[in-house]
């Protein structure tokens, strides 16, 4: 009689009802929905809000599966993609821009599910597609800022040198210079030849121009871009997908692809917004000229900060969320070590006097402009914070009399990820569908079912009751893998299908080589059910060390690749372990079952 222990039948079957639960999420597909979010992070959708947006939802015509409404969002179920795409549209022509509409898959997984922490696997763009953006540099402030910081530096280099034009300023991308005299060209070459990345032109015998080279141009715009793409990298990564795409495209466009996203009104607020964040000191009565002090509205009163920058966000190394004493929403500041240098200088010497932190946002309104629609992009500056200086601040601090925790933890992580060096626009959003074509992933499909009806049909032909069993444990093992994909939030390509398909034939092959060895064992006269016990123990090692090696080279795939290669190596290691499970306890545990129960067997059917 073959005995197996309690404790194992009882971590099988824990393993898998724990399987069986958490795969089968992913047997409810999700549904194209549009989800409306606030542009700005503590926004609440009260009554009012609602029955407008429903007001405007009716008027399109369209149907909707269903509509679902919290504080923060509003999600419309459509019934299919094309009626999904057309509501987008829709909304983003009557509804104004304090609103995110973005396209969304809206999952249909059980309460009782969700309750346990069970959610379908993700799919990535070759399979289920996901969501485009294209965001473009925007040049123009680039240039406008280069040429601001370029013109405090002529005027300084003027002082140096006493010299004095009749008039200096921006206009259309250049520095325009009128002299007094002929006399004072000598001076402008002079101070001309201490700027790096210009030309000067003469427009005639009293004007100049000076503006950026073409190679400056290329220069400034291409090192934007490449730190934005670190930037937007940084974000999409605190957004927490799995294998995003984030690549240039051309010279000023970045491209974004996020597969199996399920919010993305949040990943498309998160990804391009442009905020930052000033500190300031509030104008003493010293600061008079208008010049040199702007008014904000805090609190209902007006107050006077002055222009002068103590440091910006880019200066910020790290931000995390918070609580003060009260309980009230607080973001952790640390600066870098120039921050925390000009930090140090500038309230050391304002103790008493009262510092102000502004977030800058970058935000964009239609206008209609000679009968046609027009996008207007202005900055929007709110204090969030007026305080005190008690004492010289340094490299860590804290930011307080933030509204929300929403808009502390968006803040926090704006500020961790960096500020954008020019701001982008979405100049395209959309769904991706299948990457390889609808006729690769069918294609795929059906050699999956394809090799594994044929594995199945030959087990059982050539191994009889044994090739049954086999077939068992490769359909449990299916279902294991998807069991712990979805529970690590992993996400399945078209390579990763591959994976599968290899990880059957590598369940299979352990069997064959346990029923290899309990047929030898049989032709060396052993009693079949000596001939079991010792096909299990002796195939054991062959089939720790066969597949500890192809782990081995899965781990260092997914470690040394990207992309594809990741996707083929995590379901290949995931299948590796789930086969040896279930090669190596479920099918000996059925095997026992079957023929370990008697006293005496006289033949078994292998």
């Amino acid at each position: 009689m073959l005995r197996f222990q309690f404790w194992k039948i009882f971590l099988i079957f824990s393993v898998l009802s724990i399987g069986a639960v958490y795969s089968l999420p992913n047997i409810f597909p999700p549904d194209p929905a549009v989800q409306i979010t606030f542009n700005s992070a503590g926004g609440n959708f009260n009554e009012k809000i609602v029955d407008s947006i429903k007001k405007v939802a009716k008027k399109s015509n369209l149907n909707f599966i269903s509509t679902e409404i919290d504080s923060k969002s509003i999600l419309f179920r459509a019934e299919n993609y094309e009626d999904q795409v057309r509501l987008k549209d829709f909304f983003e022509e009557n509804l104004d821009n304090n609103f995110v509409i973005a396209l969304n898959l809206a999952p249909n997984t059980p309460n009782w599910l969700k309750n346990l922490n069970a959610f379908p696997m993700k799919l990535g763009l070759d399979l289920r597609g996901g969501v485009h953006f294209l965001l473009e540099a925007d040049t123009d402030l680039l240039i406008e800022a280069k040429l601001e910081s370029s013109l405090s530096n002529l005027k300084r280099i003027f002082r140096e040198i006493s010299f004095k034009p009749r008039s200096l300023e921006i206009e259309n991308k250049s520095i325009l210079v009128s002299l007094n005299d002929q006399a004072d060209q000598e001076l402008l070459d002079e101070a001309f030849q201490r700027l790096n990345g210009f030309d000067l032109e003469i427009k005639n015998s009293s004007e100049f121009e000076i503006s950026l080279t073409n190679d400056e141009l290329d220069e400034m715009i291409d090192y934007a871009v490449l730190q934005n793409l670190n930037t937007l990298r940084n974000r999409v990564n605190e957004l927490g997908i799995s294998e995003p795409v984030v690549q240039r495209q051309g010279a000023k466009r970045i491209s974004i692809q996020l597969p199996g996203v399920q919010d993305t009104a949040e990943a498309k607020k998160i990804i391009g917004k442009t905020a930052n964040l000033e500190f300031r000191l509030e104008a003493a009565n010293r600061v008079s000229l208008s010049s040199r002090i702007e008014k904000f509205p805090f609190n209902g009163r007006e107050i006077k900060l002055e222009k002068k920058l103590i440091i910006s966000g880019d200066q910020v190394s790290d931000a995390s969320v918070g609580y003060d004493e009260s309980g009230f929403p607080q973001v952790n500041i640390s600066l870098d070590s120039e921050g925390g240098a000009k930090m140090h200088r500038s309230t050391r010497n304002n103790v008493g006097n009262k510092m102000a932190v502004l977030f800058v946002e970058r935000k964009s309104k239609t206008e209609i402009i000679d009968d046609a629609p027009e996008v207007i992009n202005y900055f929007e500056k709110r204090i969030i914070s007026l305080a005190t200086i008690q004492s010289a601040l340094a490299s860590q601090f804290r930011i307080t009399g933030l509204d929300s925790p929403e808009e502390a933890s968006e803040l926090a992580l704006l500020l961790r990820a960096g500020a954008l060096a020019a701001p982008m626009d979405f100049v395209e959003e959309g769904t991706i569908g299948p990457s390889l074509g609808a006729d690769n992933i069918k294609l795929g499909i059906q050699s999956l079912v394809l090799g594994l009806s044929l594995v199945l049909l030959f087990m059982i032909f050539y191994y009889k009751v044994f090739g049954f069993i086999a077939d068992l444990a490769v359909a449990i093992n299916i279902v294991l893998i998807i069991a712990v994909m979805s529970i690590l939030s992993a996400t399945l390509t078209l390579p990763g299908i591959a994976g599968i398909v290899l990880t059957i034939g590598m369940a299979v092959d352990a069997n064959v080589l346990i029923f290899s060895r309990i047929r030898e064992e049989l032709k060396n006269k052993l009693k079949p059910q000596d001939a079991i016990s010792a096909g299990y123990d002796r195939a054991f090692v062959t089939i720790i060390d066969a597949n500890l090696t192809t782990l081995i080279v899965a781990v260092i795939l997914y470690a040394v690749g990207t992309g594809p290669i990741q996707g083929f190596a995590i379901t290949l290691s995931i299948g590796i372990l789930t086969s040896m499970f279930t090669a190596i306890l479920f099918t000996r545990m059925m095997v026992y079952f079957i023929y370990g129960r008697k006293k005496e067997i006289e033949k078994i059917w292998i």
